[in-house]
């Protein structure tokens, strides 16, 4: 039995060239990168049987559009020709036949001449060979209707192509623009600026440094060079011209000057570079960076390239043993990208410790400008972690201070694990001595928390509430004797909201009231509530985590004059709601969300008072109190007036 007939595909070349103009590549601009690439592959080709064989590209717009690129490599035969141009996305094979690996070469898909379609409706290609001088100079012409031509050249056309090859592109009717010589001068730079061969590109006199558009027709035209002859970083110049150089190279580049520069270097990589600090702070979702393969472009954005905490780092970087994606415009994220990324992350720890330990303004300008990836650093990393409690700035109820500082004065380092614990205690702590760090921001608990594992001597510990208790003022032992009725009446009040009564004297004696609570009895609590509401197999489970848990505590100001009325009041609706009123102001103070039978209560809370004040204010205008109002002036619970008093004081 006969098998199928095999068929090849038919392929659909603008189909194709709309596939990797949308869905490979960025967009029409790679097309000249992707021609430099070839004319680079190409003279590296030739240097392997011909080291002294020239390097350079030449990029000429012709009159009337369209783009020659010329270049001196290696060239092609008819059957290489017939090989490589009839095939789409065929890879050169001409280094293997030269024993040259393909790590020596800039291209890896073979697609870089089908992406000038982009740009172009046709492309023409001469070449000679520089390895089979006697081979017949070929032509070959490509149509963006998938169709193509391949000739022999002879005569006075095959005498006008030296060895190499030389691309003309004819633009297509909505791309001119591209081929134009200051878009051309402009890409050739930016993908090519680093290229170890002589790239130029021929535009008017008149432009050289100006526009390079709408020069009159003959006018002189010159070789604008668009290649750098060694990479910014390794000139040979050292000290302060170097530094002067790589810093007006970085503002160039990325648009600020830099606080100061590293050498990168990861030879098993094959990578060079200089990672630039910023001078500023900014998100690590904006730490993006420059990097090259080869000394061609890869990408002016590409992530990845340096640890997460780094970002205050912006690296050009030239390499040769990473692998670049499809679109050659990202990395392919592999073994040798992770092991680049750590000898980076390396290189700039080492250079941020050292920098630490200096005492620099550099340092301090270091430090003010990116406390907080030394922060995001300090969490992961021990030496960091002791360096950054040295240098960074804390704020704290005593002022803005380093956590060693703050060590050094006080014997121990208690912070507020959140930021509204911190404003909550600010106040009283500020008055009463108490030097509390603010561990609240990002980065901040993590770091307190691993300095209180990495070094117990330091006492370092979150605030509790016994912390801020201590430092509250005790009232003489006879008020408390005096007030001791209140506490009892006003602990029943707030026995169902979990709270507990204390009186206190403390300043700032505007602050009538605080609330004290800490994340251990609030947890504690949440488990209690939870037992109770779960059922008995899952209630018995959690029961055996319980403790007895500290309620909290309303404490009362007796230096506050409200407090002051409040706790000499006469028993009553009033003096009741006066307290609930002081234990919602004192939650909402402490940031705590109202739960609904919070919110209950400071309605009820605000209704007597409020009931109490309108009664007051009609007596004081002299019209009678409102019927049966029991808090009324001489008014019986009942609403029944109140028998007149005899001479005696008595009732009569």
């Amino acid at each position: 039995m006969n098998g199928p007939d095999a068929t090849n595909f038919q392929v659909d070349l603008r189909g194709v060239v709309d596939l990797l103009a949308r869905h490979l590549y960025s967009g029409p601009r790679v097309y000249l990168r992707e021609l430099l690439q070839n004319g680079v592959d190409a003279i590296t080709a030739r240097r392997a049987v011909d080291p002294a064989a020239p390097a350079r590209v030449r990029l000429r717009p012709l009159d009337g559009g369209g783009l020659e690129v010329t270049d001196t490599g290696v060239g092609l035969t008819p059957d290489e020709a017939r090989e490589l141009l009839a095939t789409i996305g065929r890879s050169s094979k001409r280094d293997l036949d030269l024993g040259v690996g393909r790590d020596e070469f800039l291209g890896q898909f073979g697609i870089g001449l089908l992406s000038a379609f982009m740009v172009a409706e046709r492309i023409e290609l001469v070449s000679r060979s520089a390895v089979h001088p006697d081979a017949p100079v070929v032509r070959w012409c490509g149509y963006d209707d998938g169709s193509y031509t391949l000739e022999e050249l002879t005569g006075t056309d095959a005498a006008r192509q030296d060895v190499g090859s030389t691309v003309r592109l004819l633009p297509r009717r909505d791309a001119e623009h591209w081929l134009e010589p200051t878009t051309v001068v402009a890409l050739a730079e930016e993908f090519g600026g680093l290229l170890p061969v002589d790239v130029a590109v021929q535009v008017p006199l008149v432009a050289v440094g100006g526009p390079g558009d709408g020069a009159p027709e003959g006018a002189e035209r010159v070789w604008r060079r668009t290649s750098a002859p060694a990479l910014p970083w390794r000139t040979g110049r050292t000290g302060e011209q170097r530094d002067a150089e790589l810093a007006d190279y970085c503002e160039r580049t990325f648009g600020f000057r830099p606080l100061a520069h590293l050498d990168l270097d990861v030879p098993v990589a094959g990578v060079d570079g200089v990672a630039f600090i910023l001078p500023s702070s900014a998100p690590a979702s904006a730490a993006v960076h420059r990097v090259y393969l080869k000394r061609m472009l890869l990408g002016t954005r590409v992530p990845t390239v340096l640890p997460d905490w780094a970002f205050f780092a912006r690296c050009v970087l030239d390499a040769s043993a990473l692998r670049p994606t499809a679109s050659r415009e990202a990395l392919y994220e592999d073994e040798v990208l992770l092991a680049t990324r750590d000898a980076l992350g390396a290189a700039v720890r080492t250079w941020t410790i050292e920098t630490l330990r200096s005492s620099s303004g550099l340092r301090r300008r270091f430090v003010e400008a990116h406390h907080l990836a030394l922060r995001a650093l300090a969490t992961s990393d021990d030496d960091v972690l002791d360096l950054t409690a040295q240098v960074l700035p804390y704020e704290t109820t005593d002022g803005t201070h380093t956590l060693e500082e703050v060590r050094q004065a006080t014997g121990s380092i208690v912070y507020a694990a959140t930021v509204e614990e911190y404003r909550r205690i600010a106040p009283v702590a500020r008055a009463e001595g108490l030097v509390v760090v603010n561990g609240g921001y990002a980065y901040d608990s993590d770091i307190l928390e691993r300095l209180a594992a990495r070094h117990p001597s330091w006492g370092v510990r979150p605030l509790s509430t016994s912390d801020v208790a201590q430092v509250l003022g005790l009232l003489p032992p006879v008020r408390e004797i005096e007030l001791a009725g209140f506490v009892t009446a006003a602990n029943a009040l707030l026995e169902p909201l979990e709270c507990e009564l204390q009186l206190r004297e403390f300043e700032p004696t505007s602050l009538p009231a605080l609330l004290l609570q800490d994340r251990e009895g609030d947890h504690q609590r949440n488990l209690a509530r939870t037992v109770a509401e779960g059922d008995d197999l899952w209630g018995e489970l959690l029961a055996g985590f319980a403790r007895d848990a500290q309620p909290r505590r309303l404490v009362l100001n007796c230096a506050n004059p409200v407090v002051a009325d409040l706790v000499d009041a006469p028993a009553g609706d009033v003096r009741d709601a006066g307290v609930r009123s002081l234990y919602v102001s004192a939650t909402l103070l402490a940031g705590e969300p109202l739960r609904a039978r919070d919110a209950e209560l400071m309605t009820s809370a605000l209704a007597v008072l409020l009931r109490a004040g309108v009664a007051q204010a009609s007596v004081a205008d002299g019209a009678a109190p409102p019927a049966g109002d029991p808090h009324a002036p001489g008014t019986g619970a009942s609403g029944v007036p109140d028998p007149e008093p005899d001479e005696t004081g008595g009732p009569r």
